[in-house]
């Protein structure tokens, strides 16, 4: 047992957050998301949800201050509405980050990306255009 490590975190995702180096990436996937077909390392959390998730990685995970965004949303398309999750995710990435740009990213592009991310974490998220990237920093 280690203090201080939020319950959620399970050892392999530990130790993948500890394995990434600064500007690495690391993808949080909704429940739709491909993760199993974009992912070099996977790790599944199903029956969490990416709030949860999100807020308990940042505690532990420095986001890169060096780049104009270092958390990307998958962007809406054919004029669907923002995503009421979006919001929660600003508030937990202020919370643990202090004010951070976000970015949309194209769906294509950001499967492209993921597929370049050190890691994916599959989850049962049910919200639509909940997947989230983001960039490690440096301590």
């Amino acid at each position: 047992m280690l203090k201080g490590i939020p319950a959620i975190i399970s050892p392999e995702l530990l130790k993948i957050l500890c394995e990434m180096g600064h500007g690495d990436e690391i993808v949080i996937g909704d429940g739709n998301f491909p993760a199993a077909s974009c992912a070099q390392r996977l790790i599944r959390m199903d029956g969490h949800n990416v709030p949860e998730i999100l807020d308990a990685v940042l505690q532990l995970f420095p986001l890169d201050t060096y780049v104009d965004a270092p958390v990307g949303l998958m962007a809406t398309t054919k004029n669907d509405p923002t995503p009421e999750i979006w919001a929660t995710y600003h508030e937990i990435v202020d919370k643990n980050n202090g004010e951070t740009k976000f970015e949309e990213v194209e769906r294509f592009e950001f499967y492209e990306r993921t597929k370049k991310a050190y890691a994916v974490i599959a989850t049962s998220e049910k919200a639509l255009y909940a997947n989230i990237i983001l960039k490690k920093g440096v301590i």
